[in-house]
């Protein structure tokens, strides 16, 4: 099959190399030294899948009709790089491989004629270099679009993927968002004090802003009519739990995520964005939750404080102490 990525970061290029090796014809829209870097020696993947160099056909947009398309570049670049590909790409099933809430409504908008879907990946993978990602924990992707069950065409394009990586179609696919939104909640201290997840965690001032981000997360999603979906160890049942216990006492549920998960090591995917000097997601995670607390005439103080927080360190170029994070539960 023809399958057309569009960006080549961490994910796209996990999935470009998977793909090749698969057996598919792969072609990879990338920019600037991504770009060079897979033209001249292919993508590199190690880790959890395997060693693969992958000799896929690099520009710095699609070249070719594709059959299928993954958008997998960071949420903030989205809406451009599918405006930029569109005359070729309108009219294929596009899966958009993305964190937020958004993604698969702002393809549908720019591709009327596609069929869009979302893909919730749970690979963890580090693009160390251009070209060069590794994969340091392998997880099954689930993928479908809207609160429903998974309908035909979803459960198709999940069967062509998971050739290459496992994949599996799911209902009520915008409850499934809403879990892995939750979860992402772990990515904006790391971002902001330089630090792994599990010294967040270690600090009891740290775990205790965490938690609560976590807590206006789920009942955010509660009040918007969410049913949320079975993810990272969190199921609808466990976040309405979470979501009726105070905050003070609450804060196992993200110590034991991070246990759960293996990430004691982890710096987040924000993090690492500020450490390549690029732009944060941050307003497609913790500003998500502020977007639709207001839709539900709710506050989310603490996620807009740190939402505020990361784009200062974005500005300075410099972490910030933890008493930054911890004075947020005081203000609260």
């Amino acid at each position: 099959m023809r399958i057309g990525i569009i960006g080549a970061g961490a994910l796209g290029g996990t999935f470009a190399a998977l793909l090749a090796r698969a057996g598919h014809d792969v072609e990879v829209a990338a920019r600037l030294a991504v770009l060079d870097a897979i033209r001249a020696n292919g993508i590199r993947l190690s880790g959890g899948y395997g060693d693969v160099i992958a000799e896929v056909t690099a520009s710095e947009r699609l070249t070719v009709h594709p059959e299928l398309v993954l958008v997998c570049t960071k949420a903030q670049d989205a809406e451009a790089a599918i405006a930029a590909n569109r005359g070729l790409i309108d009219g294929a099933p596009v899966v958009v491989v993305q964190n937020g809430l958004e993604g698969v409504d702002t393809a549908a908008r720019l591709l009327p004629r596609s069929d869009c879907f979302g893909l919730l990946s749970l690979i963890a993978a580090d693009h160390s270099e251009p070209g060069v990602v590794r994969v340091a924990a392998t997880a099954e992707s689930r993928l479908g679009r809207g609160d429903g069950p998974a309908d035909a065409e979803s459960i198709r394009i999940a069967e062509v993927l998971s050739a290459a990586v496992p994949v599996h179609a799911v209902d009520d696919f915008r409850g499934a968002q809403w879990t892995k939104l939750v979860v992402n909640m772990v990515n904006a201290i790391p971002a902001i004090v330089g630090g792994t997840l599990g010294e967040v965690v270690a600090d009891p001032g740290l775990l205790g802003v965490l938690t609560a981000s976590m807590h206006e997360c789920v009942q955010v999603g509660i009040a918007r009519g969410v049913r949320f979906g079975e993810l990272n160890g969190f199921d609808d049942a466990s976040l309405r739990e979470f979501a009726s216990t105070p905050v003070t006492r609450a804060a196992a549920v993200p110590a034991d995520l991070v246990a759960r998960m293996g990430w004691e090591s982890n710096r987040g995917s924000t993090q690492q964005s500020l450490r390549r000097g690029q732009q944060t997601e941050i307003d497609f995670l913790n500003g998500a939750v502020v977007r639709e607390a207001t839709i539900a005439a709710l506050d989310a103080p603490v996620n807009a404080a740190l939402m505020a927080l990361v784009h200062e360190v974005e500005r300075s170029g410099h972490w910030l102490p933890a008493s930054r994070v911890v004075d947020l539960l005081d203000e609260r």
